[in-house]
């Protein structure tokens, strides 16, 4: 079905965001907006619409989106904020993201591994958790990944500390209180930090 165009608004140097009645479309140069015919009021056939999807939009969210993960792995949530923020549809990112999982370019449990990896005896499981959720991977599929790669907990908080203290020992109340505090809000549990924290004054 055809389609009216509301509103083209410039943006940037030489593009121009397009509007149909139903909300914000795609992004444009300025040129094949004019090429197209697109102007406010007039009205945007069906078949424009997915050459236009087919011919331009799709090929350069295809781009953008390995350009993205030359530089560093991503999620598929990652990728897909990222391309409709760059102004392409939600139709044109989900066929990106089909590509890319077709040729294994995204694995949203290959980046979890890889991120807890990357990250245990750093990072609390609490707060890899929460990171990773945050970046868009399943709940069922962090559990799973951490099931395998048995981060340690008290492995990090040891190190937190010793960024903390310096090869300080001798302790006080005050210092205690504030060190748990910090702990506590990276995640570690009242277990952990008690071990840690006892180990550390032990050595004192």
């Amino acid at each position: 079905f055809d389609m009216r165009v509301s509103k083209v608004e410039a943006c940037g140097r030489n593009k121009s965001k397009v509007f149909l009645e139903e909300g914000f479309a795609f992004v444009l140069y300025r040129a094949e907006v004019s090429d197209w015919g697109i102007a406010e009021g007039e009205e945007l056939s069906a078949e424009a619409y997915g050459r236009i999807l087919q011919e331009l939009l799709l090929p350069r969210a295809k781009e953008k989106a390995l350009s993205l993960l030359e530089v560093q792995s991503r999620t598929c949530r990652q990728l897909r904020e990222r391309l409709t923020r760059e102004g392409y549809p939600q139709e044109a990112a989900e066929k990106v993201l089909d590509f890319l999982a077709e040729y294994h370019l995204t694995d949203d449990a290959a980046y979890a591994r890889s991120y807890i990896a990357a990250n245990k005896g750093k990072k609390s499981v609490k707060q890899m958790e929460w990171e990773l959720l945050h970046k868009g991977v399943d709940r069922e599929m962090i559990s799973q990944v951490f099931e395998e790669e048995e981060p340690q907990d008290e492995q990090a908080a040891r190190r937190y500390l010793e960024r903390k203290l310096r090869g300080q020992r001798d302790i006080s109340d005050k210092e205690r209180a504030k060190l748990w505090a910090g702990l506590a809000r990276k995640g570690f549990s009242a277990e952990v930090i008690g071990n840690v924290l006892g180990e550390i004054e032990r050595e004192a």
